[in-house]
């Protein structure tokens, strides 16, 4: 009997009215977060087909692929997609490079100054963009690298640094060091090791910095705004302002449209990048245990 007992009263706790009602209050907020969601989702998808879309949610009289039509020119959406991808991809490629080399010697060697670094990395991911533009614009000027894709990428690479030097720390100091000192008694150099041995087992934490640090300059409208004045130097972030007119117009379903074209690179690269990201480290039987 005494056994039995506190079977009985767990079963009785776990339906207990208190209990049943804490789950309702998180079923509610669980749909009230979905909702806000999936309303915004909702107007993308059926404003994009409606030929006289507005800012309400509805489901459109009639369906129409004008605004589709209307968006697809080189001016409108190629060239502003082709300079964000771009623009993203030479950043994510710089970042990742650039974080590979400074991680290293975070990760394998200490010194008295590793502390410290470790702290000014972590300060760096904590500037917002916009506390830093106006020094970072008389820095241009001066060098004459406003309007300069290339100089934009540089900044963006910078900034994205210090986040990603941090993740590619904490993924590289999942690979056992035993794996490089093999390599190190066949003569290969650190860096040879760091190619040959460190990068091919981290390859999905790779990818995750590569996809972070992509998703970010996809989406910065502030920098390529400030920095960049050509007309066909734009990505895609900034020629949004195109379907905005003047005295309050705005062309909703253009709008929707190509922004559901915009968002077609990004789920291409999401659905690439998590075949590999799923494999995790494929470090199982490198190290005897």
């Amino acid at each position: 009997m005494s056994a039995a007992t506190p079977v009985t009263a767990a079963r009785l706790s776990a339906a207990s009215p208190a209990r049943g009602a804490s789950r309702m209050w998180a079923s509610v907020s669980l749909a009230v977060v979905a909702i806000a969601f999936l309303v915004p989702l909702a107007w993308l998808l059926l404003a994009a087909f409606d030929p006289s879309a507005t800012y309400q949610t509805r489901i459109p009289s009639s369906l129409t692929l004008d605004n589709f039509a209307a968006v697809l020119t080189p001016q409108t959406t190629f060239i502003p997609i082709m300079n964000s991808v771009a623009l993203a991809g030479l950043t994510a490629t710089l970042t990742v490079l650039a974080s590979l080399l400074a991680a290293y010697p975070l990760s394998r060697y200490r010194s008295r100054f590793h502390r410290g670094f470790l702290y000014a990395v972590l300060f760096g991911t904590c500037l917002p963009i916009t506390a830093i533009m106006v020094p970072v614009y008389s820095v241009f000027v001066f060098l004459g690298l406003l309007d300069s894709f290339f100089g934009t990428v540089l900044f963006l690479t910078a900034s994205s640094l210090p986040m990603a030097i941090f993740m590619t720390k904490n993924f590289m100091d999942a690979v056992p060091v035993s794996l490089e000192e093999a390599a190190w008694i066949d003569g290969a150099s650190a860096m040879k090791a760091l190619r040959t041995v460190v990068v091919p087992l981290m390859r999905p934490g790779i990818a995750v910095v590569f996809v972070f640090v992509f998703l970010q300059a996809w989406g910065n409208f502030f920098v390529p705004f400030v920095l960049l004045f050509s007309p066909e130097k734009q990505p895609a972030a900034t020629s949004i302002y195109t379907f905005f007119g003047q005295f309050g117009s705005i062309a909703y379903g253009q709008l929707a449209a190509f922004s559901i074209l915009y968002s077609l690179p990004v789920i291409v690269l999401y659905v690439l990048a998590s075949r590999l990201i799923g494999g995790s480290f494929a470090l199982a039987g490198s190290v005897k245990g």
